[in-house]
Parts: C-alpha cells; structure tokens; sequence
C-alpha cells in the first residue's frame, strides 16, 4: 500500500513538472513567433515569471507550493483565451498554451490529492 502510494506521488509529481515544461515550451514558442521583438520579450518575461516562481517548491515536493502554484498559471490561461478566440495568426500556438495550461492546474491538484494526508483534512460535522 505504502508503495502504491509512493509511486502514485513520484508519477503526480513527473506529471508537474512535465507540464511546466511543456507550458514554459509554449510560451517560448508563441514568444519566438511574434515579430515585435522588445514586446515579445516583455509579454515573454511575463508569462514565464509567475510559472518560475513556485519551481524551488515544486522541485522539492512541497505541498503548500502546489496549493499556490495554481495561482502562476493564470497569465498563460488569460493569454491562451484571448489570442485563441482573437488572433488568428498565433491561434494553434495559442490554444496549445490554453491546453497547457489546463493540463498543468490538472497535474497540480492531482498532486494535491495523491499527497493529501490520510485523515482527508475532513472536519467531523456535529448532529
């Protein structure tokens, strides 16, 4: 059982940190296709800074870091939607961004749920 668990966490925990690669690799991407250099690299340093941020805590299997970490990816997922629905010319870059970043939320709460402690943190309710 206790195996069990374990791989299931060192498995969440691959898929963490593979989909902040892949959401990092997207932006690279999508900065790379924009021909505006100094805007490309300033909407680049903004959306790959919060996903940089929660990395030390999430290399380290910290659980509090995968709670807030969900937070960082809201500047790819604004930026996803917005160009998928308005931008034809980075439109697939763009929704690649958007899946990655869902994948990414996804694979931060089902770390959160793996490593959650064996009471559940569910409070007994009074009759």
């Amino acid at each position: 059982m206790a195996q069990d668990r374990s791989s299931a966490r060192r498995r969440a925990r691959r898929w963490v940190l593979g989909t902040l690669a892949l959401l990092g690799l997207g932006v690279c991407v999508a900065v790379m296709r924009t021909p505006a250099w100094p805007a490309s690299a300033l909407l680049g340093a903004v959306l790959v800074a919060p996903l940089l941020l929660p990395l030390r805590g999430l290399l380290r299997g910290d659980r509090r870091t995968h709670a807030w970490a969900t937070l960082c990816i809201a500047p790819c997922f604004v930026y996803g939607i917005t160009e998928t629905i308005a931008n034809d010319s980075v439109r697939a870059i763009a929704a690649a961004i958007l899946i990655a970043s869902l994948a990414h939320f996804v694979a931060l709460v089902a770390y959160l749920r793996v490593t959650r402690p064996a009471g559940g943190g569910q409070v007994a309710s009074t009759p």
